[in-house]
């Protein structure tokens, strides 16, 4: 298979809160959002002016989400700061997957404040102190120290995304980042789910890496990062 269904990945942030992250779901009418301090993600059932408006209810002056769309339509309430391209990849399933060859061990909540600083230093902002339960989470230890992570973010039904990897910048080159996703990949073979992932389109050194690996691009979204204003903002 290199194809990801229409139906769940044209809008994957609402799929995945109204299936199997919908304990997650923080919802106004057609706008949804995951917990600030689980994802920086919303999303809203269809692109118009009054969804967008039910999504500000949702937010706190100054707070930035991000949100699948081709477009959105401008509203008072929200400003737009910035958008950004990405390829959804899938991993075919008659796909080979290599045995194990570095030592990987499950993350838990109490690895949380490690694997947030792991991560910001690749993509501040993106992985949270609740992150790590939208997902199972793998990582690699030298003398005690978290060095290399990585697991499972967005979760559509049958289809849990590859996400967070990353690798401390003394520790790259190593391998870890392709171990890391292999011990993902082959959980979800084990258990008849689909592996997939989002990356930026900027990032050609990323993407050079998954297709390497043999995942394969099924279609280009687009995000938009969103914000509500601040009050003295609406009433300038």
């Amino acid at each position: 298979m290199t194809d990801l269904p229409e139906s769940l990945f044209a809008n994957p942030v609402w799929s995945a809160l109204h299936s199997v992250h919908r304990r997650f779901a923080i919802s106004s009418g057609e706008a949804s959002r995951y917990p600030a301090d689980v994802s920086p993600f919303a999303a809203v059932a269809t692109p118009g002016a009054a969804a967008l408006e039910q999504l500000a209810s949702l937010l706190v002056p100054e707070e930035s989400v991000w949100v699948v769309a081709e477009s959105l339509p401008e509203v008072p309430s929200l400003r737009f700061k910035t958008k950004l391209e990405c390829l959804q990849m899938v991993l075919p399933e008659d796909m080979n997957l290599p045995a194990p060859s570095i030592d990987i061990v499950p993350l838990s909540n109490s690895d949380a404040p490690a694997m947030v600083a792991l991560t910001d230093a690749a993509f501040p902002g993106f992985f949270r102190i609740r992150t790590c339960e939208m997902g199972s989470y793998y990582g690699i230890r030298s003398g005690g120290e978290l060095i290399a992570m990585g697991g499972e973010r967005l979760m559509l039904d049958g289809y849990p995304e590859i996400s967070g990897i990353c690798t401390h910048p003394e520790h790259r080159g190593k391998g870890y980042a392709e171990a890391i996703i292999w011990h993902i990949a082959r959980a979800h073979r084990r258990n008849d789910l689909v592996s997939w992932l989002h990356v930026a389109s900027p990032n050609e050194r990323a993407i050079r890496l998954y297709s390497r690996m043999g995942f394969v691009e099924s279609r280009r979204i687009m995000l938009h990062r969103l914000s509500l204003k601040a009050e003295s903002d609406n009433n300038a």
